[in-house]
């Protein structure tokens, strides 16, 4: 079981910056990929960012496209998050995600953080 644990949410105005970060620690294994995902009280967990084990290939949804950056360190077992151009709708909390190398980004899969709070106040 790998274990995840988010830090770096907060509030920000809109058209502000955050950066998301993660740390993985327990039983990781190779070639996991890692990503972030997002809820609110009235949206299903989605979808947001995603990198393969190596980090050479990125995943971003359609609405974070051009505004936000997935990378990670293995060295450090992190995966960090980019937030720029903050909008309203990008308020949520936000999850990091471990999962098996392969498996869709669609659906729940692997270990997830607890999740951190990113809200943007207009």
């Amino acid at each position: 079981q790998v274990q995840l644990v988010e830090s770096g949410g907060g509030l920000v105005q809109a058209g502000g910056s955050l950066r998301l970060s993660c740390a993985a620690s327990g039983r990781i294994q190779s070639l996991l990929s890692m990503g972030w995902f997002r809820q609110t009280p009235v949206k299903e967990r989605a979808f947001v960012a995603g990198i393969n084990w190596s980090g050479s290939s990125t995943y971003y949804a359609q609405s974070v496209s051009g505004r936000f950056t997935i990378s990670r360190d293995n060295a450090k077992n992190a995966v960090y998050l980019q937030m720029n151009n903050l909008t309203r709708e990008d308020t949520a909390v936000y999850y990091c995600n471990a999962r098996p190398y392969g498996d869709s980004w669609n659906g729940e899969s692997g270990s997830w953080g607890q999740g951190t709070q990113v809200t943007v106040s207009s």
